[in-house]
């Protein structure tokens, strides 16, 4: 007895349609991938720093110079190594701090936050500083900050290692990092601080009485 193989029976036509399907479905899911996935990637690009959204050295060492007013040849050669080292700024803080401690030390600052696309918003920071603190000081301080292109990436927690000493008049250099984000503090004032600590500072929009 034959065997026959049935096969459904297909005009030309039919089979042109479902390939043609296939490909406009093919397409379809093409555009949609393509959608997602040029924004996702596009956003894992970080900013690119520009004469446009930086600061250059001589308007750092003008503008340092101005608010702390003395010692100006130790401030433009801390600012030359602080640009050797990092670049140019994004943005800079002008303000004051106060702290103290002998072995757990606080730290209180608060100013002006100017940064080169947004313009100026009041900032502030407090923390605490494990080591070994002596006495108390007070400071004017001036920053340099690095990798912030919106204003908002400024508050938060960054962590510190801190190793300066602190004379009347004296011009101290400490750093700060977190992620990409980077604070240079410049500070100069009064008091005695001898440091070899490890703390953090927490930069808020508004002033915090509790420093943790």
């Amino acid at each position: 007895m034959t065997a026959y193989l049935l096969r459904p029976n297909i005009s030309r036509n039919e089979q042109h349609g479902a390939d043609g399907l296939r490909v406009v479905l093919f397409m379809v899911m093409a555009i949609i991938f393509l959608a997602f996935a040029l924004p996702l990637s596009a956003q894992d690009d970080p900013p690119e720093s520009t004469d446009e959204n930086t600061y250059d050295e001589d308007t750092i060492v003008t503008e340092a110079t101005d608010y702390l007013g003395e010692g100006a040849e130790g401030i433009a050669k801390a600012i030359e190594d602080i640009f050797k080292k990092n670049g140019r700024p994004n943005a800079y803080i002008t303000g004051s701090e106060a702290g103290g401690g002998l072995v757990v030390g606080l730290r209180y600052g608060g100013g002006e936050l100017h940064h080169k696309i947004e313009g100026t918003r009041p900032v502030h920071w407090t923390g605490p500083s494990v080591g070994f603190d002596v006495g108390a000081n007070a400071v004017k301080t001036f920053a340099l900050v690095y990798n912030i292109y919106d204003t908002e990436e400024m508050f938060g927690r960054i962590g510190a290692v801190e190793g300066s000493a602190y004379y009347v008049g004296g011009l101290g250099i400490s750093a700060y990092g977190g992620g990409t984000k980077t604070v240079v503090m410049i500070r100069l004032g009064v008091g005695l601080r001898l440091q070899a600590s490890l703390g953090y500072i927490n930069f808020t929009k508004k002033r915090k009485i509790i420093p943790f």
